[in-house]
């Protein structure tokens, strides 16, 4: 790996395949933890249940995590992991991106769900406020990212300035969603008012892998540039 400074190049060995093979573990341990902690502690997960509204509520986190952060990493990434023509990425990229919008609509309506059934109030608190527009943006991001750079609406001009702010921008909605994952959790635990319990360390752990994994998908793509 290289870059130029005043017109030296310095050069880069480490590569950044092996960040994504450690953001991938730390995506799956976080999933894995993820199911531990609904299945086992929160009842488990059902959106159409009629008697456990628990589990309703409990594909919120499941699906904003697995079905929004877990596969916007993975889209983020597909640059590193699809090795495939430059459009097979493109799509690929796109697809990923549209699999964590649809799942991640599915999983706010959860939990719009669960309020609704419990007749508590929507969008009182920071988590739902930090939620509801990094997915808002998140949509807009790849809409502008389907038309400018999938099909040629936008000349090459256009793409080529467009395209670092495409990429900080992802970049940022990555750390924007785990903000989310983050404060989600902490209110969830202070609702349950879990203190010094295993329930609570599990939560801690899911919550500083999440974090790690959007760390290391982040370094990942940064470093992709120089390899």
């Amino acid at each position: 790996m290289y870059a130029a400074y005043e017109g030296v190049e310095y050069r880069y060995y480490r590569s950044a395949s092996k960040l994504t093979w450690l953001a991938q573990l730390f995506g799956l341990l976080a999933l894995i933890l993820m199911l531990v902690w609904l299945l086992h502690y929160r009842e488990g997960l059902d959106l159409d249940s009629d008697d456990n509204l628990n589990r309703i509520f409990n594909v919120h986190p499941f699906l904003m995590y697995f079905g929004f952060i877990f596969f916007a990493g993975q889209a983020m990434m597909a640059y590193k992991t699809v090795m495939a023509a430059r459009d097979v990425q493109k799509f690929t990229h796109m697809l990923f991106h549209m699999i964590a919008i649809c799942l991640g609509i599915v999983g706010i309506h959860a939990v719009f769900k669960f309020h609704d059934r419990a007749n508590i109030g929507n969008m009182y608190s920071l988590h739902s406020w930090i939620g509801i527009s990094t997915f808002s943006l998140y949509i807009l991001q790849w809409v502008i990212g389907l038309v400018v750079f999938l099909f040629p609406y936008a000349s090459q001009e256009t793409r080529s300035r467009l395209a670092p702010w495409h990429i900080t921008g992802g970049r940022a909605l990555l750390y924007m969603a785990i903000c989310a994952a983050e404060t989600g959790l902490m209110q969830k635990a202070t609702f349950l008012k879990l203190q010094f319990t295993r329930e609570s360390t599990l939560i801690n752990i899911l919550g500083v892998v999440i974090l790690l994994f959007g760390i290391s998908v982040d370094i990942s793509v940064a470093l992709s540039r120089y390899v």
